[in-house]
């Protein structure tokens, strides 16, 4: 389900504008990508700096760029984890993050490191409420 807004439901916010998506087969591990709102902000993505596999990252701290015709932005790890997979498809095709931002355009997954993490992070009512105060 999606907010009128098209904000989904199910996925988790955190404030600097990425999503999380627990994994189906395994809630240990989850995808992560940038808002509508983000990709709207930064315009025309043409190139994606990601976290190697194997990389650990800390809740809140920067792990890779996005850059567009606009301006390069920094990407926030919503939780602590290690980098599990990433978006390989983003190397020739970085259009896809404005083209289906919570689809193909994902960037990464992480093995959550702490469960704890979560209860950082806004739901779908909470994070329009943040964009309606910005």
């Amino acid at each position: 389900m999606t907010t009128d807004s098209g904000t989904p439901d199910e996925l988790l916010y955190a404030p600097s504008h990425e999503w999380l998506r627990r994994g189906d087969q395994n809630p240990g591990e989850a995808t992560i990508g940038i808002t509508d709102f983000a990709q709207d902000q930064l315009g025309d993505v043409v190139y994606v700096d990601l976290p190697a596999t194997g990389t650990t990252v800390e809740a809140g701290e920067s792990c890779g760029e996005i850059e567009s015709t606009k301006t390069v932005a920094e990407l926030y790890a919503p939780v602590a984890g290690e980098v599990v997979d990433v978006n390989d498809e983003l190397s020739d095709a970085p259009e896809l993050v404005n083209e289906s931002p919570y689809g193909e355009g994902w960037l990464i997954r992480l093995r959550i490191a702490d469960d704890a993490d979560l209860a950082n992070l806004l739901d779908a009512a909470g994070y329009q409420a943040q964009l309606a105060a910005e």
